[in-house]
């Protein structure tokens, strides 16, 4: 799986932060034709989108590109032009409001048949599903298994929040009258079961108080306490923050690499299906959740301060 900690938008209408995004140290851009765009500039915005992909440096980033929903008619050709255009430049395309399979069906069909008519690999350029309505998370686990070109479930909270007519102008904030526990759990929890139960990444909305950075945080974390692997982020301001959180600790990440090494020492040169890391015993599950946060690690970048000593 791609990296995906940090997710910035990028309003394809703004040359400038086009330009300035790519010395930013996110793991994805998403270079934005719909919300961020007046429908005046659409067309601008297309062309500003395939000059920056073909002429700027990209380099370390996943590369995507929103197009409108798929209802609209501008969507087609934001598709056309910009795969035609710089689809050997392009990891993903992001379907914006996607409500049922036949949104990702249709986008999915089309890409198919440009990367052929161009000698493109066919699968090669992936899909980012946005959910963010009422009826898209009824159907999300449809949608997660429609396409084998998805690599991710993208939460898209301000249209999910008035989908459902929830009581609040603040994005992620819990709206005022909730005083118990968390109101977006239940919609994080659907997306991210499935998110897993198709192999796809899981990716939190943004936040949109951007100098709030410890409000950033505190919202960041309920999620990438859950299994998230990302959230996208508006400004360069909050960036550090959500890689920051989306990143295992350095001790989890040195534990997790402890409990690899142990487990495969014990299994293999005392054949023992169980063992003694200190004083935690491990196991096959032990095994399973230290795999993730040991890729989590790894995708971050950090390097291990401990290693595995035998026991004698």
């Amino acid at each position: 799986m791609r990296s995906r900690r940090s997710c910035l938008a990028v309003p394809g209408s703004n040359p400038r932060f086009l330009e300035k995004a790519q010395g930013l140290p996110v793991d994805e851009v998403f270079l934005d034709l719909e919300d961020s765009v007046a429908p005046l500039a659409k067309q601008e915005a297309r062309r500003n989108v395939v000059a920056a992909l073909r002429e700027g440096d990209w380099s370390g980033k996943v590369r995507a590109v929103r197009i409108n929903d798929a209802t609209t008619h501008w969507a087609y050709r934001d598709v056309i032009d910009v795969v035609e255009q710089a689809g050997d430049r392009l990891d993903c395309l992001m379907l914006p409001k996607v409500q049922d399979v036949a949104h990702v069906t249709w986008l999915d069909i089309l890409l198919t048949q440009i990367e052929k008519a161009l000698g493109l690999p066919v699968g090669g350029i992936g899909i980012e599903a946005q959910i963010e309505t009422a009826k898209g998370l009824a159907d999300v686990d449809a949608i997660a298994g429609s396409s084998p070109r998805l690599e991710t479930l993208v939460f898209g909270p301000a249209d999910l929040m008035a989908s459902i007519n929830m009581r609040t102008l603040v994005v992620g904030e819990q709206p005022p009258g909730y005083t118990e526990g968390d109101a977006y759990h239940y919609i994080l929890m659907r997306l991210l079961i499935a998110a897993r139960t198709h192999g796809l990444q899981a990716i939190d909305g943004p936040y949109l108080q951007i100098r709030d950075i410890d409000g950033l945080r505190r919202v960041a974390g309920r999620s990438a306490a859950l299994g998230f692997d990302g959230k996208w982020v508006l400004h360069p301001g909050q960036i550090e923050a959500i890689n920051e959180v989306y990143s295992p600790a350095q001790e989890d990440y040195d534990h997790a690499e402890l409990i690899l090494d142990a487990y495969e020492y014990h299994t293999t040169v005392r054949r023992r299906g169980a063992a003694m890391l200190g004083d935690e015993m491990i196991d096959e599950a032990s095994r399973k959740m230290a795999l993730v946060i040991a890729a989590k690690g790894r995708a971050a970048g950090l390097s291990r301060t401990r290693k595995f000593t035998p026991p004698e």
